[in-house]
């Protein structure tokens, strides 16, 4: 699948269902650093004195099994039509994003 394909992250951040919001991509790779962005802030959030936040890829996972709701909408050209991804299939792409991110050195930011 081409990775510059408009995208819809669907999440709940709490179990409160008016909760519920969306965050919109131009690709999967942007949404997948959106979702690395969501835990991110959430990790800032809890350590606000630790300057240099780090973080291991079954972290991310917990933050992503914990929250109520998580899924992707997908726009495919071939179909004009959005097609649903489930929380599995974020992790691994998101593994994959952060096997990238790895092999380019530090994140700023």
């Amino acid at each position: 699948m081409g990775s510059s394909r408009h995208t819809i992250v669907l999440f709940q951040p709490y179990p409160n269902r008016s909760s519920r919001t969306y965050m919109e991509f131009d690709s999967v790779y942007q949404s997948m650093d959106g979702i690395c962005g969501l835990f991110e802030k959430r990790l800032k959030d809890s350590n606000p004195t630790v300057r240099n936040l780090t973080y291991d890829v079954s972290e991310l996972y917990e933050f992503i099994d914990a929250l109520p709701d998580l899924s992707a909408l997908i726009f495919d050209t071939d179909l004009q039509a959005y097609v649903p991804y489930d929380r599995s299939w974020i992790k691994l792409r998101v593994y994959q994003h952060l096997k990238k991110y790895a092999s380019q050195g530090p994140r700023n930011g």
